[in-house]
């Protein structure tokens, strides 16, 4: 990637939509905006009919006016594409556009994303305005890149089903099992007589009468995000042809899976995120989810392994229909610099004013109704004037970490389908072994199946439930060259096409580095288990595994202490070549997942940034020759904290060793 795409020097922006304002408020807003440190700004990606009001007319004047007013005022432009808010004179010349849901259902104009990212007259309509922007803008020096799209999956998780998806959904099907026969015995259809003669058959999965095939339903959900992909791709090919030295991004959603976000990376220059620790849609509030919002961050940073871009940063209260919480003072600015703990080189805030109009009517920016600066404004400039200079010196920076997690979207789509139990979910699992390393302070990164295991001195693989002889094989490798591997309940029950195996006892071939045999199971309706461990009684949930020891060298770390096998093993480890392998066969609560964390990071010589401080979080990021900390107090009083290293000299904060009310502190050590 050459310097330009990587958009060197800009670390704070806004998303900005000068359409919905009048004209003569455009310069004040530029100039407050100036005043403030801003120095990029997003536009454009719900603008359709602004762009083109009528079918072949297009008009830019107005967005060339406002990207040329804001580069009066040194603020760079990224343009968003507007794919995912067709027009409605579009939709009334072709309604075959609009999606159709499970139940067949076509879902209507007046949202946003109501499209169909099959449909070949969507797709010749998108080319046209893409091309036509790209031509516009692609040599435009005030405008540094493209977003492509805007959060692409959302809204569409049971859409689209319509005639033009089933055909692209066969095709798929004919370029993966080319033959009938290899489809049916990959989907096992013999089961209840669903046997396919031809591939004209396969139609796209609407609601049953009763059942789905899970190895249908495994291919559909990867056929959609193979769908995502190839949408965004048409797009990004497109601009890359006219704007060489601008880039392309596109705006996740953290754990969000309608599309493989590591196969969505692969055609973006760097990957952007939007995140809301305080969205209305959240059950719990950021403290009792503050490990969450680390593991979004982290888990973003994984799917290029580099830097990210948020492009969508909380700036005030989230709302539609009903708000959220109002962010304390200081709030604010903690987030967007817990952000740039976890890799983001640059926060780009939603939003720059409230909007009078729509569905984001109380989605609040930092401006009120309004238009009148307030404390958010007055809270994020001071933060953004301070963090400016310091930005630009740890840019490119990455965490240093010796525990990854793996983390895999099949493995997450196929719990979907079969989640076994009420409260078993494939990315709230991988969350909680993520909160066990978060509360010890040890930096995480999280892994795809086909990354470098070996650069991590322990390995989590929670519920690796679809097995293939490669991965087996990483696993075995992993462990047999020195790895700590943590394994859990679930492992190796499936193939890769959601088919049960049978050649052996669980956990499959991977028995052979854990040590143990899986000779039957538990799934704990409405009940937890007790297990003792270190002299103690513990709670287990959800599952529990009913295990043999079938080398006498596998140590039993845990037992069960309740249910009718009680006494027999719950947590095991299992020397193998210089490695470990531990086997978990429950899904632990908090105690006993931080007792077991704790114990294998001490075994794996893993150690601590610093020690537990109630609400206080730790994170590094690191170049060649000097290693940031971070330590963000997420509570509303003031914090004590001691580091083992005494090397550290402040570069943001007061007082080292105490940390005031939302306080980000941040130390520079020399390497």
């Amino acid at each position: 990637m050459t310097k330009t795409r990587q958009a060197q020097n800009i670390h704070f922006g806004v998303d900005y939509y000068p359409e919905h304002w009048e004209r003569e408020r455009w310069e004040t807003d530029a100039k407050l905006m100036q005043d403030m440190g801003m120095q990029v700004v997003r536009m454009a990606e719900f603008s359709w009919h602004k762009l083109e009001p009528e079918e072949g007319r297009y008009d830019f004047t107005w967005l060339d006016d406002v990207i040329s007013l804001l580069a009066d005022y040194g603020i760079k432009t990224i343009l968003g594409t507007p794919s995912a808010a067709p027009p409605a004179w579009m939709i009334q010349k072709h309604p075959d556009i609009l999606p159709i849901d499970r139940e067949g259902r076509v879902r209507g104009f007046g949202g946003r994303h109501h499209d169909c990212q099959s449909n070949p007259t969507y797709r010749s309509y998108i080319r046209k305005m893409v091309t036509n922007l790209a031509k516009q803008y692609g040599e435009n020096e005030n405008i540094i890149g493209w977003q492509v799209d805007n959060e692409l999956g959302n809204s569409h998780q049971d859409l689209c089903t319509c005639d033009h998806c089933k055909n692209r959904f066969q095709t798929w099907l004919r370029e993966k099992y080319h033959t009938t026969d290899q489809l049916n015995a990959a989907w096992g259809t013999a089961f209840w007589s669903q046997e396919y003669n031809n591939f004209s058959e396969i139609h796209t999965p609407r609601i049953t009468v009763t059942g789905e095939n899970p190895s249908a339903m495994l291919d559909w959900k990867r056929f959609c995000s193979d769908l995502i992909v190839d949408f965004a791709k048409e797009q990004a090919d497109i601009i890359r042809k006219y704007a060489k030295d601008q880039f392309v991004t596109h705006n996740y959603m953290g754990f969000a899976d309608k599309v493989d976000y590591y196969k969505l990376s692969e055609i973006l220059d760097f990957v952007a995120h939007d995140q809301y620790p305080q969205g209305f849609y959240l059950e719990e509030t950021p403290h009792e989810k503050n490990h969450v919002l680390a593991a979004t961050l982290d888990v973003v940073r994984s799917y290029k392994n580099m830097p990210f871009w948020i492009m969508e940063q909380q700036s005030g209260i989230t709302g539609w229909e009903v708000m959220g919480r109002a962010p304390a003072p200081g709030q604010l600015s903690l987030w967007a610099l817990q952000s740039v703990a976890h890799g983001a080189d640059a926060v780009v805030f939603f939003r720059w004013r409230t909007c009078a109009m729509g569905t984001e009517q109380y989605w609040h920016g930092i401006l009120p109704h309004s238009g009148n600066p307030g404390r958010r404004y007055a809270e994020l400039k001071d933060m953004i004037q301070t963090m400016s200079p310091i930005m630009e010196e740890i840019k490119g920076s990455m965490p240093k970490t010796e525990v990854g997690i793996v983390f895999s979207f099949d493995q997450d789509y196929a719990f979907t389908i079969q989640p076994h139990h009420k409260d078993l979910n494939y990315i709230h699992q991988v969350q909680k072994y993520y909160q066990a390393f978060y509360e010890q302070n040890i930096p995480v990164d999280f892994v795809q199946e086909s990354g470098d295991f070996a650069k991590y001195r322990l390995l989590v693989a929670p519920l690796q439930y679809l097995m293939n002889p490669e991965l087996e094989e990483k696993y075995i490798s992993y462990v047999k060259n020195g790895g700590h591997l943590v394994l859990t309940m679930r492992t190796g029950v499936k193939d890769e096409h959601n088919l049960c195996m049978t050649d052996r006892e669980l956990p499959g071939r991977l028995s052979e580095i854990a040590g143990i045999e899986v000779l039957d199971y538990d799934c704990l309706w409405d009940t937890e288990v007790e297990i003792n461990y270190q002299d103690q009684v513990y709670k287990g949930v959800v599952w529990s595994d009913l295990m043999q020891l079938v080398s006498e060298h596998t140590k039993t770390m845990a037992s069960y202490a309740s249910e009718f096998y009680a006494g027999e093993p719950c947590v095991t480890a299992h020397p193998y070549g210089k490695g470990i392998c531990y086997y978990i066969g429950t899904e632990p609560k908090e105690e006993l997942m931080q007792a077991l964390m704790e114990d294998i990071c001490k075994q794996a010589e893993i150690s601590a940034l610093a020690n537990k401080v109630t609400e206080v979080e730790f994170m590094t990021r690191e170049n060649e020759t000097s290693r940031y900390l971070f330590i963000l107090n997420h509570s509303n009083e003031s914090r004590e904290y001691e580091l083992p290293d005494t090397e550290y000299h402040m570069i943001k904060g007061e007082t080292a060793g105490r940390i005031s009310p939302y306080e980000v502190q941040i130390l520079k050590k020399n390497l």
